[in-house]
């Protein structure tokens, strides 16, 4: 099984002049990463979207980006990130990209690969940081606990884990050691996919690993320097492969657009 991961695509209807990200074209760039995934050969099973879908969770932006990956010829699948909104997240991808239960989160199961898709809803409303709530965590403990020999993979937006990136730090992931006790409990979970942090960055994490996509937009300098500032780089806009075999487990690959 060929899992794609994109993150971080910020897309927006207008773009932003002066402010972050910058004078970053993303809908173009989400255009750019559309057409090299449809040209990968073998081509993916699924395209993982881990958050951050637009930047500012307009109703607009999201029926934008919902035009760029119309021609996206494989199954894609969504979850929110800080900058999302989920009330309209949920209404444009509802019907293709996240088919959520009703009720506040958008947590949910796909069943169709060999590899279990578990999809974390870990927004914190009004905060850059993210949150795993009681709620969140049970409804992922029920959901492992339905196929505990099932193959997995977690897709959230925050990573559960210090980067060393000041900016980033400053509101890590609470719920993390909740989240851990449950891993732990779940040897099944090969890998926690996330997005945020604009970087491939990656760490053991209860008994697995868990891992963060570079920006499918634009990325953060590589600085980690104690109390800086994050800053826009011109590195190129990139994905992931995460490729999934009987006996190996998962291997991942990091591609440019």
């Amino acid at each position: 099984m060929l899992i794609a991961q994109i993150s971080d695509v910020h897309v927006r209807g207008e773009r932003a002049d002066g402010t972050w990200p910058g004078n970053t074209d993303t809908p173009a760039a989400m255009a750019r990463c559309v057409a090299r995934l449809n040209g990968l050969a073998p081509r993916p099973d699924v395209v993982l979207v881990t958050g951050d879908l637009v930047h500012g969770g307009q109703a607009a932006d999201y029926a934008l980006l919902l035009d760029l990956l119309t021609p996206l010829d494989i199954p894609f699948f969504v979850v929110p990130g800080n900058h999302d909104d989920r009330a309209n997240l949920r209404a444009a991808f509802r019907e293709r990209g996240c088919p959520a239960a009703a009720g506040h989160f958008l947590n949910y199961v796909i069943e169709d690969f060999p590899v279990r898709l578990v999809a974390l809803d870990t927004q914190n409303t009004g905060h850059e940081g993210g949150r795993l709530c009681e709620e969140r965590l049970a409804w992922l403990e029920t959901c492992l606990n339905e196929r505990p020999d099932q193959p997995t993979v977690v897709f959230m937006h925050h990573p559960p884990f210090l980067t060393g990136l000041a900016g980033f730090d400053r509101e890590p992931l609470q719920g993390a050691d909740g989240l851990a006790d449950i891993i732990r409990r779940h040897p099944s979970v090969e890998r926690i996919l996330c997005g945020h942090l604009h970087r491939p960055v990656q760490g053991r994490f209860a008994g697995t690993l868990a891992s963060s996509a570079p920006s499918s937009a634009f990325q953060v300098a590589l600085d980690l320097t104690e109390g800086v500032p994050l800053r826009v780089v011109p590195d190129p806009a990139a994905f992931q492969l995460h490729r999934w075999q009987p006996g190996t487990g998962i291997i991942s690959h990091t591609g440019y657009v």
